[in-house]
């Protein structure tokens, strides 16, 4: 059995560091628990969820695409981009964030494999962290997942002997790969986080594929306020907009996130707007998670994180949605 002592975790960032790994983590930002990239000495916060989560080494909120330089003649010269893919290790990643891989994975590898995407994927090793605890926002258990789940990780970390040691369990070649990087011993893993199924995500679906023009729209977006909080803090969201920049010398295509509950992200050229109002994109916010991906991909778009939630400003959650479309079902 490999652990690791609890109060000694930042020793394995470091070990990793010093291996030649960018090492990615739930740090204290500011009071502020983000998953960021870890510098020697800077605590790693373990007991918290982290306000944003891996997804962002995977897929960044800003990444040029294309760069072409603007010759004198007026001509454009493509100029190759560089990938940003350094070997990481994601260290303490929710299992409800390593889940979400799996419905990354199938939207950059659709219709076409994206480079990028791919290349980090392949650089970065997931080391999930079991959740001994859950709030009243977590309902992975809803949507097929589990505190102790272990889709998408390459090692996942059990919290052991209350709380005091890490158990170490390696789920695929990257993850055995740093074995040899934590101590062997003896402890007994802790109890998950219990919880309860709120909803069936089946029955919504259900619902949602026979009531696109259902009034509960209006009703159940009065309080959305368009602002994207959700979108960004989600594992799962993935939608961008494409964007050029230049200056005198070089124009720069950038890739950035975007939102389906902002007002212009469905604005045409000829100034109309297929969902002009909160209400239309809260139900398509809702539609694309649990009937449109889900048709597509065969998997959801939501994987119970709970943190549209806790950051939503006007109270809303996804999840007390879903369980008045199952209720209006029956």
């Amino acid at each position: 059995m490999k652990t690791i002592e609890i109060g000694r975790f930042s020793d394995l960032a470091q070990a990793l560091s010093t291996a030649g790994y960018r090492v990615a983590a739930p740090v204290d930002d500011g009071g502020v628990v983000r998953f960021k990239e870890w510098t020697k000495g800077r605590e790693i916060a373990l007991g918290a969820v982290p306000v944003d989560s891996v997804k962002d080494f995977l897929f960044p909120r800003s990444e040029v695409v294309a760069r072409f330089a603007l010759e004198e003649a007026g001509a454009f010269t493509p100029v190759p981009v560089e990938r940003f893919a350094p070997k990481t290790v994601a260290l303490g990643v929710r299992p409800c964030d390593a889940a979400a891989l799996a419905a990354l994975d199938a939207v950059f590898n659709w219709d076409y494999r994206d480079g990028s995407y791919n290349a980090r994927r392949a650089a970065t090793t997931v080391v999930s962290l079991a959740c001994a605890k859950a709030d009243a926002h977590c309902f992975c258990i809803s949507v097929g997942g589990a505190p102790d789940g272990t889709a998408g990780a390459d090692a996942i970390l059990r919290p052991a002997d209350g709380g005091s040691k890490l158990v170490f369990e390696a789920l695929s070649d990257k993850g055995r790969l740093l074995e040899a990087m934590v101590s062997d011993g003896q402890a007994v893993p802790d109890a998950p986080a219990a919880l309860k199924k709120r909803f069936d995500p089946a029955a919504v679906g259900r619902w949602l594929a026979a009531n696109f023009e259902s009034p509960f729209w209006k009703e159940a977006a009065l309080a959305c306020l368009g602002c994207g909080a959700c979108a960004y803090a989600c594992p799962v969201c993935h939608c961008f907009d494409l964007q050029d920049e230049s200056d005198r010398k070089e124009c720069r295509r950038l890739r950035n996130w975007d939102s389906c509950g902002f007002g212009l992200f469905t604005l045409h050229a000829s100034g109309h707007n297929p969902r002009p109002d909160q209400s239309a994109r809260w139900r398509q916010r809702v539609m694309h998670k649990f009937s449109i991906y889900p048709q597509k991909f065969k998997t959801l778009a939501c994987t119970g994180c709970g943190r549209c939630a806790r950051l939503c400003q006007a109270g809303m959650a996804i999840a007390e949605t879903c369980e008045r479309i199952e209720a209006l079902g029956r």
